[in-house]
């Protein structure tokens, strides 16, 4: 069932887009805008300060595209196959092909293009032009191969002459940025030699975001400025509790989208919402489920009135923390949040009825069993035919094993499991075995071959497991404490004896 499942979260995904089919060419560069920086924390703040406001307006949403006519001369160039290559989110797509000749490129047609970031691919299928495609499709670029940005003249695009405008800018400024970071590597932190280095180094970036910030109140409604500022991480003071590293970071998180447009689906065909997205719950969010739920929560809930955004939100976290797609402890945690609170019927706008049971259905499947919830008990038969219960355990910590005979893993664990119950048990730990998927001839042969000593259980019907505690790929290990509660899932057998130990240690047990 988890391959069907998975199936299906892919085709949401990709119908965020126009399907578009990845073309085998070299990967273009993304851009340069993004960032760096670190982790973790809550969701309440205060309101977003004066300093930070969205400039960029979106564009109307009953505008007529244009039909293409792109022409593009390249000295140096010579002649062969051209690729314009379209990116929706971090999908790759061929948007058009033509051939070059003395080093002029023509794309012209009818339909339009979808307004966004392009490439255009050279016949070297290694060396790219970066160009911004709008409403209005007509217009030229003129450049030298040997100096395609510092050379290139752009006609008939506001947006394409702002790109290279901004491109000139940042290498004039790459230089110098570049001196003064290699003589702060030289320099000791502190010192008058390093401060002074750093207050140049602010200087600089400060020229940049006054550079740009004009460009963008000059040119509101441009593509180029929702693009750009779009990828611009938070700027704002670090003063008052913000000196603090945990209140900054918080604040660092809630501000992040603060410069991205969600009404603009423009940016959904350029990198920049694949790769603050990336960035955001990879490295600004803690890697564990409390927090992934919560900022998951913060960023779709401000787009639930955006279907695109939304859609494509939703999709991606969903399918990133799909539980065989992640080694995140309790990533079942996440999956189970996000589908009961945005692939719903009324939500999942973009699906049907059928695939939303089905996701919903395997939801409520790992719903009972998540890390800090009270494990399920269970009654099942076992070899003799009685009734035994985890409940009617006394051991202080009970192993959940969920187990196959014919499984090529449980063969690998069950001894390791066997010699773990043998050090454990005077100490505290008991096991409950829960055989599935098997025959009744099998699974009593399996005990004695491993000489399993503890509770071993089988129920054909599945019915007395069903929905409690959930198992996507056999052997399943989890772990209840002494108030019964799940503190440790997805385990390989050497990895009990940790989550025992620090339990313990928590309750002065040891």
């Amino acid at each position: 069932m988890k391959y069907i499942i998975f199936s299906t979260l892919v085709l949401f995904l990709f119908a965020c887009g126009d399907n578009p089919t990845q073309p085998t060419v070299t990967t273009p560069p993304a851009p340069d805008d993004g960032g760096t920086n670190t982790n973790t924390l809550s969701v309440k703040s205060a309101s977003v300060p004066t300093s930070i406001k969205r400039i960029a307006t979106s564009p109307d949403p009953n505008r007529k595209l244009g039909s293409p006519n792109i022409q593009v001369e390249i000295e140096g160039l010579g002649g062969g196959k051209c690729f314009l290559i379209g990116i929706f989110t971090d999908q790759f797509y061929k948007a058009d092909s033509t051939m070059a000749s003395g080093g002029k490129i023509v794309f012209k047609r009818d339909e339009p293009y979808k307004p966004g970031l392009m490439y255009l691919m050279l016949p070297d299928n290694k060396t790219t032009v970066q160009l911004l495609v709008d409403a209005d499709q007509t217009f030229s670029m003129k450049t030298k191969m040997n100096n395609l940005i510092n050379s290139m003249k752009v006609e008939g695009s506001l947006d394409n002459q702002l790109l290279y405008q901004t491109f000139k800018f940042d290498a004039s400024q790459k230089p110098r940025f570049q001196t003064i970071t290699n003589k702060m590597k030289a320099a000791t932190k502190g010192t008058p030699e390093y401060e002074g280095l750093k207050a140049q180094q602010d200087k600089l970036g400060a020229e940049r975001r006054d550079y740009l910030d004009r460009v963008f109140s000059e040119n509101p409604t441009s593509l180029f400025t929702a693009f750009k500022e779009g990828g611009q991480n938070p700027n704002f003071k670090r003063e008052g509790n913000l000196n603090d590293d945990g209140a900054f970071m918080h604040e660092y998180r809630r501000l992040f989208w603060s410069n991205v447009n969600f009404d603009d689906v423009r940016l959904l065909y350029t990198p920049i919402i694949s790769n603050k997205l990336k960035r955001y719950m990879n490295e600004l969010v803690a890697q564990n489920p409390d927090s992934i739920r919560t900022w998951a929560s913060y960023l779709v809930d401000q787009t639930l009135d955006k279907p695109e955004f939304y859609k494509y939100f939703a999709n991606w976290i969903t399918l990133n923390y799909e539980p065989t797609k992640t080694s995140l402890m309790d990533s079942e945690a996440v999956f189970v949040h996000m589908i009961q609170n945005y692939f719903t019927y009324e939500r999942a706008f973009w699906s049907d009825s059928v695939e939303v049971h089905g996701l919903q259905l395997r939801a409520y499947e790992m719903g009972s069993s998540l890390v800090g919830q009270k494990g399920p008990n269970i009654q099942s038969n076992d070899p003799n035919g009685q009734l035994r219960s985890i409940y009617e355990m006394d051991a202080k910590y009970i192993v959940v094993y969920m187990w196959n005979p014919e499984c090529d893993h449980c063969a690998e664990q069950t001894p390791q499991l066997v010699q773990l119950y043998h050090q454990w048990k005077p100490r505290g730990m008991d096991v409950y075995g829960i055989a599935v998927n098997t025959e009744d001839k099998a699974w009593k042969d399996a005990i004695k071959k491993y000489e399993m000593p503890w509770v071993n259980v089988f129920d054909p019907t599945n019915k007395s497991i069903y929905a409690t505690y959930f198992v996507d790929n056999t052997p399943e290990v989890y772990v209840l404490d002494p108030d019964r509660n799940i503190i440790g899932k997805n385990l390989k057998v050497d990895q009990i004896t940790t989550i025992l130990q620090k339990d313990m240690k928590k309750r002065g047990l040891m």
